[in-house]
Formats: C-alpha cells, sequence, structure tokens
C-alpha cells in the first residue's frame, strides 16, 4: 500500500493532526494532483469547528491548491497527467438544479468544495473533479498560485464585475489577506486605488503594492476622505467588520457600490437618504467558479499581481493554522510538501 502524509481534522473542534494515509484513487470523472502548494484560509475554519453542515470527519481541510496531474480516472477529457493545475472553492456542482442550470455553478445547491465536501490540499496528494480544475500560467509559481485561487479569485471577480470602469476611484477596505491582493488588482485595473487600513504602518506597505492613496481609519474619517477624491465608485470590503463597513458608507460616490467579501456577522448601518439620493448600493460577490480562476491566474501573471506570503512545511499545518487566525501572517500562509517527502 502507498501511503502519503496528510493534515486532517478527525472530529468537529478537533485539533489538526499528522497522520500517513494510502494514496487515494481517482474514480471516473476524477483527476489525482500531486500537491505542490496549499493556502491556508481564514474559510478552513469551517472544517475544524464543524460550522458547515454535514461534514463528514475524519477531513482533510484545504481549499487553495496548486498541483500537477499525478494520475486520470475513467472518461476524464482535456486534462492529462502532468499538467499544472488549482483548484480552489469551487470544487465541482451537481448541473441541474436551478442555480447550475442558469450556468451559477458557484451557487449551486449542492456545491462540493474542497476540504469540506471531500478531502482537501493539506496533504501530498488529493483526488478533485474535473470541472473543478483550472490551467496554471508557466508563469506563475505553486506557492504564488495558491491563495489567488481563493483570496485572488474573489477580489479578482468582484473588481471585474463591479461596475467600476478606468480611472474610476475604488477603494480597498482592509489591508489583509484579501486586500492586500485587491489593491493590486485595482491598480493593474486602471482603477484609482485608495486602500484603507488602520495605522500608518502599513502607509508604505500599500503605496508598494500600488494603491494611489492611503486613508488612515485609526486617524482619518473615512467618509469624509473617500468624498474629498471625489467618492468612490466603489468599496470593496475585505475587512470582517460591520462597524467599518458601516464607517466607509457615507464615501460612496453617486451610483457608488460597496461589494462585501469580509465575512461578519456585525450588522451594518445605511443610511436610506444617502442610498437614495446617490443611488448606492452594497451587494456581497461569493468566489467563482474554477474557470473565473483560471481567468484569475491567466491576469496574475500577465499583469505581476502576486500575494504576500509565509511558507510552511506541511508537517507544520497546526502551528501556520494558528498564526493565520492570530492575525499575524503578513498576508497569506502556504503549505509546501516537507523537503524530505
Amino acid at each position: 500500500m502507498r501511503t502519503m502524509r496528510a493534515v486532517q481534522v478527525a472530529q468537529a473542534g478537533g485539533p489538526l493532526e499528522l497522520v500517513d494515509r494510502e494514496i487515494p484513487e481517482p474514480p471516473a470523472g476524477h483527476v489525482r494532483i500531486k500537491v505542490q502548494a496549499c493556502g491556508i484560509c481564514h474559510s478552513d475554519s469551517h472544517t475544524l469547528d464543524g460550522s458547515w453542515p454535514g461534514i463528514q470527519y475524519p477531513r482533510v481541510p484545504g481549499h487553495e491548491i496548486a498541483g500537477v496531474i499525478d494520475e486520470i480516472g475513467a472518461g476524464v477529457q482535456g486534462w492529462q497527467p502532468g499538467q499544472r493545475v488549482g483548484v480552489g472553492w469551487h470544487g465541482g456542482h451537481c448541473g441541474h438544479c436551478d442555480n447550475c442550470r442558469h450556468g451559477d455553478f458557484v451557487r449551486c445547491d449542492n456545491l462540493r468544495v474542497p476540504g469540506i465536501s471531500y478531502d482537501g490540499g493539506y496533504a501530498e496528494y488529493m483526488v478533485a473533479p474535473q470541472e473543478a480544475l483550472a490551467r496554471m500560467p508557466d508563469a506563475l509559481a505553486d506557492v504564488d498560485a495558491a491563495p489567488l485561487l481563493c483570496a485572488g479569485l474573489t477580489t479578482f471577480n468582484a473588481l471585474r464585475h463591479s461596475g467600476a470602469r478606468a480611472g474610476d476611484v475604488v477603494a480597498i477596505l482592509g489591508v489583509g489577506g484579501l486586500g492586500h491582493i485587491g489593491v493590486q488588482f485595482a491598480r493593474q485595473m486602471g482603477f484609482v486605488t485608495v486602500a484603507i487600513a488602520l495605522g500608518q504602518d502599513k502607509a508604505t506597505l500599500v503605496r508598494d503594492l500600488g494603491a494611489h492613496h492611503y486613508i488612515d481609519a485609526a486617524t482619518q474619517d473615512v467618509a469624509e476622505a473617500l468624498q474629498a477624491l471625489g467618492g468612490a465608485r466603489v468599496i470593496l470590503a475585505t475587512a470582517n467588520s460591520g462597524k467599518a463597513m458601516s464607517g466607509a458608507l457615507g464615501g460612496l460616490g453617486m451610483n457608488g457600490r460597496m461589494v462585501m467579501l469580509g465575512w461578519t456577522e456585525e450588522p451594518i448601518a445605511v443610511s436610506a437618504t444617502q442610498f437614495i439620493m446617490r443611488r448606492n448600493a452594497v451587494e456581497g460577490w461569493p468566489s467563482g467558479t474554477a474557470a473565473q480562476s483560471q481567468e484569475t491566474l491567466a491576469f496574475s501573471a500577465l499583469s505581476g499581481v502576486r500575494p504576500m506570503i509565509e511558507q510552511y512545511p506541511l508537517s507544520r499545518a497546526a502551528e501556520a493554522y494558528e498564526r493565520m487566525k492570530s492575525g499575524k501572517a503578513r498576508f497569506k500562509i502556504v503549505l509546501t510538501p516537507d523537503p524530505s517527502h
């Protein structure tokens, strides 16, 4: 029996543990991927704490996966062993629910998510359905590509569907795992890019990432500062804070919209007068499909957008996860195979 190393959660609320497992065989319509890199995402907490309905344990987390096809199952078309591929949040869809019938695969009623619906990328090998695969440009390193398959995809997709045009003022609220990538995309898409965060320690960083302006929410009124720039056409809200989102809404210009990516249970206060008179809107954006992951990777390779990462070997996944949860990571943590394996 051929074995591999994997990091699993044995039960809801349990720790991440390094184990030996049998290398899985790909069933029909699936491929086996030799994992070269896997990003750690805040959404991996669903697997650890059991907050996503229907998780079966033990489960291997991870949905920011970059690797190489190792073997293909029966009936797989268009994919071959040796191809570099990525797998993100969209890990498969049913094809027959109403959303799928309208082509909205990422909101499939039976959406499959790597690391939740089936074992993900905290392992040396994983198996994924062929519809979850994205081709990876040669110009992207595995460790750079992995975070782009979730944090990158979400910010890229939200911005290009936001209605903003080149020359518009676009603000990125929060400069963390998503926000630092969003700043780069906004600049490369031709927007007047405004970064919003707490403290002056990020002022130099965001300008290096491409921001034209920086607003320190600790010392400035965010709404007033945005209005001084003419009002934001789009505020991309990546901060996990309803209070921060509420404070920025007044900075929207005419026909402006806030696109929420940050996950928060805090309510967001909206001024009806402002929203009526300026025709403002608030909306959310949920990730994207495998095809859109592929487009994100291609644009990143073309434009030079790269995540800032910290690398950890797979055997230190538990330590790496805790660093992500602490908020100390700058800005994405990526697991790679241990050198001895």
